[in-house]
């Protein structure tokens, strides 16, 4: 016989459920389950696993090519990172899901997205490894509140099994919003922003580094991490990301 705790406890989640049923978490139409996307959301996210994509870069490619392949973007412009890749295109659900965390206060969305992200990052995963946010300036951080990538690699580090050290890289100084700057612009911008932190970047020596951010475009973010992570000592870096954004010209 079930406890009278037991009991308790299951009609309060009945009645919880029936107050607040689940609900999809990107248009938030009805679902069976919590923390899950409806039909239609589902099937205009293109979840990348199981896709070709580029290995070095995680952006999607066409064919079925069973081998490791790069895309020609990376073919051109060898990363200073090894593998990387996403869960979602960018664009459709998975933009409507990567903005609102960023920039709508949907803290609550990182429990999910962070699980669909340590599914697509198990194929990174090496001896010894540490999951590294990209980090916000201060200012930025104290206007925001939040930072996504940080909150992305606290859900998918409890998902894998790996330690997050959230401070173990630093922006030195601010930087403007690189969403509308061509490649160079962006590079340029990010030029010695990015460093590992005074005390806290030493945890990096000898260890494989997994970096993880929202969004990935034209990578200049992600590069200037991953030179800080080298410039600490850190062994071989690799990128997880929530989306990737198509090539840009």
């Amino acid at each position: 016989m079930q406890s009278a705790g037991t009991l308790a406890r299951g009609a309060l989640e009945g009645l919880r459920r029936a107050l607040y049923p689940p609900a999809c978490v990107s248009c938030r139409a009805l679902t069976e389950s919590e923390f899950a996307l409806c039909g239609p959301c589902w099937r205009e996210a293109g979840f990348l696993a199981g896709a070709l994509v580029c290995d070095a870069c995680g952006v999607p490619l066409p064919g079925q090519d069973a081998g490791p392949v790069h895309c020609d973007d990376c073919l051109r412009r060898p990363r200073p990172w090894t593998r990387g890749r996403a869960a979602l295109p960018y664009r459709g659900t998975g933009r409507a899901l990567a903005l609102a965390l960023k920039h709508a206060d949907r803290t609550d969305l990182a429990r999910p997205l962070g699980l669909w992200l340590a599914a697509a990052g198990r194929p990174l995963l090496l001896p010894n490894q540490v999951l590294v946010p990209v980090p916000l300036h201060w200012t930025r951080l104290l206007k925001r509140r939040h930072n996504q990538a940080q909150l992305l690699a606290r859900e998918a580090g409890r998902a894998l099994g790996l330690p997050v050290l959230p401070d173990a890289l630093v922006r030195a100084r601010p930087t403007r919003s690189l969403g509308h700057g061509g490649r160079e612009a962006r590079a340029q911008a990010l030029q010695g922003a990015i460093v590992p932190h005074p005390r806290h970047g030493a945890a990096l020596a000898g260890r494989p580094v997994l970096l993880v951010d929202d969004v990935m475009t034209s990578g200049a973010t992600l590069a200037a991490c991953a030179e800080a992570a080298h410039a600490a000592g850190a062994g071989e870096v690799r990128v997880l990301v929530l989306a990737r954004a198509l090539l840009e010209p």
